[in-house]
């Protein structure tokens, strides 16, 4: 089968798509034949994480497709089935942070970016029949992600300021989706013009220049959560719009792992600092229960086929992206 896969090299120059052999599923294992698989930030990093001398990866975490292998003890879901992967691999229940031996799939196991995959059986979940497959290809691990980022650690309700920096990515698209569903003001930052228009389309109540003074453009607002995956370049600028009490909940450092901030400020503004990654089955569950009551659905950038490897990770490297980079991965993907 064809996939993109990372081998003998660290960075892009590992990248290449390859024939290799099909995978069987094992108990508890359904093998999907995918339709569509989705890009995320977590594949840039994976370039660097998977060394030269480990054996070669399938890359991808994101995925939708049709069962058509299904290993002994495989009850819920049977071949001919249309299901969404779920590609966070061991942490069933909602919990504080997940459990050991938690993975995420497409690294150190095979992931997406192929005509199948193996995952286990609780992880294929019939998928929402408003969504096509361009769209349910993109969802899990940004949705995800975005979904316990909001809802279990921010505790978002009706009526809260919502800081949003760095709108673009996958999982800041849908972090702006879902909080204005959930009945929030959502403010948003860009260093693009374009997204900062398009960013308004989609709700958002405010999008600001990150170039510019964030309190003097929303005019001296503090809001009560901000959502930080940026990391360095923003961190200060988002701790400066929260109010007393405020939280920041952060997932993401594209900007860089390291922030030192002043401890005196931060408790005497009686802070929280929340850390978050990805979520359990159970959010999961959730998650698609609140986009289908909302009928939410991603925001899609682009979607090309597996030979065009080089250009899809191009530019989400250069954080050219609106929304969700996707693949063609199967026969009637289009």
């Amino acid at each position: 089968m064809k996939a993109i896969v990372h081998a003998g090299k660290s960075g892009l120059d590992g990248l290449s798509v390859q024939e290799m052999e099909e995978p069987q599923p094992g108990a508890g294992e359904v093998r999907v034949k995918l339709r569509t698989a989705g890009m995320n930030h977590r594949d840039l990093f994976v370039l660097e994480r998977h060394k030269p001398t480990d054996p070669p990866v399938i890359m991808g975490s994101d995925g939708a497709g049709v069962i058509d292998a299904v290993g002994e003890g495989v009850t819920h879901v049977q071949v001919g089935d249309e299901v969404i992967i779920n590609p966070s691999l061991g942490w069933k229940e909602n919990s504080e942070a997940p459990p050991a031996g938690y993975e995420i799939l497409g690294f150190p196991k095979h992931g997406t970016f192929a005509e199948k995959v193996i995952v286990p059986g609780d992880n294929a979940i019939l998928k929402p029949r408003y969504l096509t497959w361009e769209e349910a290809g993109v969802l899990s691990l940004a949705a995800l992600t975005a979904y316990r980022a909001l809802f279990t650690r921010a505790r978002i309700r009706p009526g809260m300021k919502v800081l949003i920096p760095g709108i673009g990515g996958g999982a800041a698209t849908f972090l702006l989706q879902f909080a204005k569903a959930a009945g929030a003001t959502v403010y948003v930052t860009s260093r693009s013009k374009e997204k900062c228009r398009k960013a308004l389309e989609y709700g958002a109540d405010r999008a600001i220049d990150s170039h510019d003074d964030w309190g003097t453009a929303l005019d001296g607002a503090k809001v009560d959560v901000a959502i930080e995956s940026v990391g360095a370049a923003t961190f200060h600028k988002s701790l400066e719009r929260l109010r007393p009490g405020g939280t920041i909940v952060t997932f993401g450092a594209s900007t860089g792992d390291v922030v030192p901030f002043n401890l005196r400020d931060f408790f005497y503004g009686q802070y929280n600092l929340l850390g978050t990654t990805m979520g359990s089955g159970e959010e999961y569950l959730e998650m698609l229960q609140f986009i289908e009551t909302h009928q939410i659905k991603p925001v899609l950038d682009q979607m090309m086929p597996l030979e065009q490897y080089a250009q899809a990770f191009e530019r989400m490297e250069r954080a050219a992206q609106l929304g969700k980079i996707g693949f063609y991965v199967g026969s009637g993907g289009h």
